[in-house]
């Protein structure tokens, strides 16, 4: 059984667009606090192998830049990896290995899980993130969370996600300023 792992880089106002799509301000706002050792961690959280769970709009964005990017440990693992798309479109996708999710996305997810394979990561795609959490099918979540506030853009947390609780798996600070969190889900919210 494979375990889903939400990774998100993250403003302290809940944003995590970083592309200038529908006219967003702050493109590339992380770039100033990226540092080697940051780096290094996000490559330990994202495993020596995995396959990607992604959104068609990151989709989208990410194929247009990794496989032209330099030679990384970064991008020759996004670009090896199988991506698992939520798409309307799936005759129009390219960057492979890939396999659309279909019409059931939910249940095409719960699929994917229990095959043998390696992990899955998502990061990125925050519509598809928010019906993973609904669903409860996250098993961990990585929040690189920037020492900045945006106050505009696309929120990690939709409206609708349902309250539950995480307990703390790991905390790191980075030199930079940027914390890497990680939780993993326990269930409901209790209140008392």
């Amino acid at each position: 059984m494979r375990k889903l792992k939400i990774i998100e880089h993250i403003s302290l106002d809940g944003v995590i667009q970083s592309s200038g799509e529908d006219g967003f301000p702050y493109v590339d706002w992380t770039a100033p606090y990226r540092t080697p050792e940051g780096r290094d961690e996000l490559l330990a959280a994202y495993g020596g192998s995995f396959d990607l769970l992604l959104g068609r709009r990151t989709y989208d964005l990410w194929s247009d830049f990794w496989p032209m990017a330099p030679r990384s440990p970064m991008a020759d693992g996004l670009n090896a990896a199988k991506k698992y798309v939520a798409t309307h479109r799936p005759e129009s996708l390219a960057w492979g290995p890939f396999e659309h999710l279909g019409p059931d996305i939910v249940e095409s997810i719960r699929r994917i899980k229990s095959e043998d394979g390696p992990n899955l990561i998502l990061s990125g795609s925050s519509t598809l993130a928010s019906a993973v959490l609904i669903h409860g099918l996250a098993d961990e979540i990585l929040l690189a969370v920037y020492p900045v506030l945006l106050g505009t853009g696309k929120r990690f947390f939709a409206e609708r996600t349902p309250a539950c609780a995480f307990e703390l798996a790991g905390t790191k600070a980075m030199p930079s300023g940027v914390i890497l969190v990680t939780y993993q889900p326990v269930g409901p919210l209790k209140t008392r």
